[in-house]
């Protein structure tokens, strides 16, 4: 959505989204705890948000609601950093993980958003065979070096792009870095070459090669391998992800039998890289894992990504740990998939 709201009414807005339908006099008595805000102010910012299609309204007189603007959970609308700026606890999100999120995935990406992925993507034939081979190979040395970079960042990795491409190119590891730094990004460019080495083992996601990646990812780096067997938290959320080795496997296997029905790649790759972190199969590198299996479902099926320069924000991942909103994820997938 291209038109801004104020501060104030991305407040009153997520107090509605976080209701199952709330009228005006309760939204007054929330946002008052946090702006000193008039009735006939409130009534403005309620008539600019339902104009916006951000909410509507339900009933008349003085059974009046304003609820969200569309009843599916995944395209709910709500403002981040209205959103993040209030304590863990005071969210409202949900606690715990959700099958329901499946009966949803068909609907993940709204018909704006595959509209616009129609119009910039980009064949990944017709781009390679373009180029002269010489170009082609340093095209694709820069490509391992900024999605080993910018999947590290989201890591919390401290390398800079120029360190992390003398270490991809020269094995020459950054002065004042933790080992463990170098370890991950050399283990991301392992990764993708196992991907260009075996293009025809990843025809359709599966556990093995989801696991086979994560492998890769986490070698060296003191973390166990395969579906985790004890429970996990995720620092400034109160989401406890599944802690049931079997109800693991089992939102891991719905989330995979989902991709491989879907036959619009970047659906496909939405719902590995939104999932996967969701899910927590691992007891860690998730949010690695999701970002390469995504990179894999674009490039396999035959369109070409490119990822330029800017920090990688996190966010997207906590978005989607707490709220099942897939706007913002969409969002990103538009802002990092540039040449899609």
């Amino acid at each position: 959505m291209n038109e801004t709201i104020t501060p104030r009414q991305a407040r009153i807005l997520n107090i509605i989204i976080s209701s199952n339908g709330i009228t005006r006099e309760t939204v007054q008595s929330e946002i008052g705890k946090i702006y000193a805000i008039s009735r006939p102010t409130l009534i403005r910012d309620l008539n600019e948000l339902v104009r916006q299609k951000r909410i509507k309204i339900i009933g008349k007189g003085p059974v009046t609601k304003y609820i969200s603007y569309t009843d599916n959970p995944l395209f709910k609308q709500f403002d981040t950093d209205a959103y993040f700026s209030i304590e863990p606890d005071l969210r409202n999100a949900k606690k715990s993980f959700d099958f329901e999120i499946f009966q949803y995935i068909e609907n993940l990406i709204s018909k704006e958003d595959m509209t616009y992925l129609a119009k910039i993507k980009k064949s990944f034939s017709l781009v390679t065979s373009q180029l002269d081979p010489t170009i082609l190979k340093r095209e694709l040395e820069r490509f391992i070096i900024e999605l080993s970079w910018k999947s590290s960042k989201i890591e919390g990795n401290t390398y800079t792009l120029l360190e992390t491409e003398s270490l991809i190119k020269e094995r020459i590891e950054a002065r004042g870095k933790r080992r463990d730094e170098a370890v991950m990004i050399l283990n991301h460019k392992a990764a993708f070459d196992t991907i260009l080495k075996n293009t025809e083992d990843f025809t359709a996601i599966t556990f093995s090669n989801i696991n086979q990646l994560h492998n890769i990812l986490v070698k060296d780096l003191n973390i166990t391998s395969g579906i985790r067997k004890q429970a996990v938290g995720i620092t400034g959320t109160i989401y406890k992800p599944l802690d049931n080795d079997h109800h693991i496997r089992e939102a891991l296997e719905k989330m995979i039998m989902a991709v491989n029905k879907t036959e619009n790649p970047f659906k496909k790759a939405l719902i590995v890289h939104s999932l996967i972190p969701y899910i927590q199969p691992f007891a860690d590198g998730n949010k690695r894992t999701a970002f390469l299996t995504a990179v894999r479902v674009i490039e396999n099926n035959g369109y070409a990504t490119h990822f330029d320069n800017k920090d990688v924000e996190a966010t997207m991942v906590k978005i989607v740990v707490e709220k099942f909103s897939i706007e913002t994820i969409a969002a990103w997938l538009k802002e990092n998939s540039k040449g899609c």
